[in-house]
């Protein structure tokens, strides 16, 4: 710099001489500001842009206003100054490498500039370098697998896990919207939800162990960046089972009837049992019920029974078994189920036909009209359909059986063939037999009594008699003194045989007679008066049968007045003058007789069983046949 000095007392300005006054480096350079901002963009922004900045002043001049400037060491920037012919001195600060805002979001630098001067002057300006966010960050999950169990039958709404995923950008670059993978099958979108904002996973859906077990679910985290980055997760979620099912039973190959005579082990049915549950809870034991039947459930192989005979079977006792097959699971609580299977028994012949009791009494009265139906036999059968068809007979080879008797080959109704007379015949004993028509057929047989039951039918009639009989009474006789006696005889029996003796009223005169004993004797004295005289009594004589039946005799008693003994041609007892008329023998034995027939019922039995074991024979009366029960011939 010069300065022209004009010295006092000089006027002449020729006298005037220029002073250089020389610049000392008295200033440093000066930054207009203190701090300088700039904002640069992570990523996007290439290595080698140069960013121009506001340089320092130096009041100095020439070489002490000369700067140079140079930042603090870094990794990131460099300082630039280059000259231009416009002799301009732009300054700049170059990136050498790419910014990373998630690493570095804020570079401080310190931009220092020295002047020329001897000794230099430097001045400083902070450069705060804010680094600008790009979407250079995807969202990541906090795990890369997610393993979840949740029971099943979960309500809905149950949270399930909530996702936690981060993004290191910031802005709408860090906001994350949860959704499930396209490769997420629809039907378990049915089942979980995922919440868009938050992540949380839950249950919307029927979690059921028995239909899936295991779920896997991929789920994306996508940030609102303009080109959006994503992440990804694998949420695998187990299904713990809950004994929700009750276990199932099958029963297969179901052979029915069972013959009564199957042996035991014979196989009835195949029974399979299964649960959906698992472990404990599918676990599955099997019983019969009600206890006490004669079948019994042997194990094949896991879950599989065979039903089979246990006990020897009997159709005739129990005709169809109703059973149950219980089936329940170990679970907590545990569960069962059961199912009723009906096995039915078929019939074998094993029961031969069989009467209410061994022997049957009939009493037929005599003289019944022929065919007529006598009596009826049944038996039954335990067995069913035609093991239970029984059909009757009689050996027709028994003779003279087959002559009187006959029975009808389904009813078993007897018939009697002919009339039969109980003065000829008392008692017929035989057997019939019945006969199922099962292969091989069985027998039975009853034993049957018919006993022929006396009508009267035989009138009464007087031993002796003549057409006439007289007797010669000598006179005079005292009364009560017995002329003589008629004797009758009945064919029939009992009361049908005791016979009574009356006189005619018209004949009576100064006689009667014995009511039972018959015997004729005076009720007055007679005298020699009514000698010469004739009298013709008749009597009567009844029998105790309903109808009743008689007979009349009639004796002609011939007074004289002789003492000459006359023999009569009536039999008279011998007897005392002095005795009584006594009751004849035969009405004894009449008496006897009928006291006899209120036991004919026992003594039969009693002759039954006497004669059980004899052959057929015919006599007195009786015929009888027996013969031993059994197998069909």
């Amino acid at each position: 710099m010069e300065i022209m000095l004009l010295f006092q007392g000089c006027n002449d300005r020729q006298n005037l001489h220029p002073v250089e006054i020389r610049d000392i480096n008295d200033n440093a350079p000066v930054f207009s500001v203190n701090e300088q901002i700039l904002s640069i963009a992570e990523v996007i922004t290439a290595p080698g842009t140069r960013f121009p900045l506001e340089g320092a002043s130096d009041a100095d001049i020439g070489a002490n206003a000369l700067l140079t400037y140079k930042l603090r060491p870094n990794d990131y920037f460099t300082v630039e100054q280059k000259t231009d012919d416009h002799h301009n001195n732009p300054l700049a600060i170059v990136l050498k490498k790419p910014l990373d805002r998630e690493e570095i979001p804020t570079h401080h630098l310190l931009l220092t500039a020295t002047d020329g001067g001897k000794p230099e002057l430097t001045g400083t300006v902070q450069l705060v370098i804010n680094v600008l966010d790009a979407n250079d960050n995807p969202p990541v999950f906090n795990q890369s697998v997610y393993r979840i169990k949740v029971l099943e039958n979960a309500a809905n709404g149950t949270l399930v896990v909530k996702l936690n995923a981060t993004d290191l950008d910031e802005g709408t670059n860090g906001e994350i919207s949860y959704s499930f993978s396209t490769h997420v099958a629809p039907n378990f979108r049915k089942i979980f939800s995922l919440n868009s904002n938050t992540g949380e996973v839950t249950v919307s859906g029927r979690v059921d162990f028995e239909e899936r077990s295991v779920y896997d679910l991929q789920v994306v985290a996508e940030n609102k960046g303009n080109l959006p980055l994503s992440g990804h997760c694998q949420v695998i979620i187990e299904v713990l089972d809950v004994n929700d099912n009750a276990p199932e039973v099958s029963v297969s190959s179901l052979s029915v009837p069972v013959p009564e005579d199957s042996p035991l082990g014979t196989v009835v049915a195949l029974i399979s049992v299964s649960d959906k549950d698992s472990e404990a809870n599918g676990q599955v034991t099997c019983s019969l019920w009600p206890p006490g039947l004669p079948f019994k459930l042997t194990s094949t192989f896991k879950n599989y029974y065979s039903l089979v005979v246990a006990e020897l079977l009997d159709r005739e006792r129990v005709a169809e078994y109703g059973l149950m097959v219980m089936t329940q699971d170990h679970g907590v609580p545990s569960l069962s189920a059961s199912s009723t299977v009906i096995v039915p028994i078929s019939d074998i012949n094993d029961n031969a036909p069989a009467f209410a009791q061994p022997s049957y009494t009939v009493f037929v009265k005599e003289n019944n009209p022929p065919g007529a139906h006598i009596f009826t036999v049944s038996a039954s059968d335990s067995d069913m359909a035609e093991n239970s068809l029984i059909s009757y007979w009689i050996d027709e080879k028994l003779w003279p059986l087959s002559s009187y008797i006959s029975v009808h080959s389904e009813s078993g109704k007897l018939y009697a063939l002919q009339p039969l007379d109980y003065e000829d015949l008392k008692l017929l004993e035989f057997q019939v037999n019945a006969k199922d028509a099962g292969l091989p057929s069985l027998c039975g047989n009853v034993t049957i009594q018919v006993f022929v039951v006396d009508e009267n039918d035989n009138a009464p009639t007087v031993t002796g008699q003549k057409e006439e009989n007289s007797i010669l009474l000598v006179v005079p006789v005292a009364a009560g003194h017995m002329v003589g006696k008629i004797r009758a005889l009945d064919a029939d029996s009992g009361y049908n045989a005791w016979v009574r003796y009356e006189l005619h009223e018209v004949t009576s005169g100064p006689w009667r007679v014995g009511l039972y004993s018959g015997e004729i004797s005076t009720i007055r004295s007679l005298d020699e008066t009514e000698g010469s005289r004739s009298h013709n009594l008749l009597v009567i004589v009844k029998d105790h049968g309903k109808p009743q039946l008689s007979v009349t005799a009639t004796l002609s008693v011939s007074l004289v007045t002789t003492a000459q003994a006359i023999k009569t041609d009536i039999r008279l007892p011998r007897r005392d003058e002095n005795s009584k008329p006594l009751v004849d023998t035969v009405n004894v034995y009449l008496i006897i007789a009928i006291c006899s027939v209120s036991s004919l019922f026992l003594l039969a039995i009693v002759v039954y069983v006497a004669r059980a074991a004899l052959p057929s024979e015919r006599g007195n009366g009786v015929w009888t046949r027996h013969s031993n029960s059994g197998l069909c011939q």
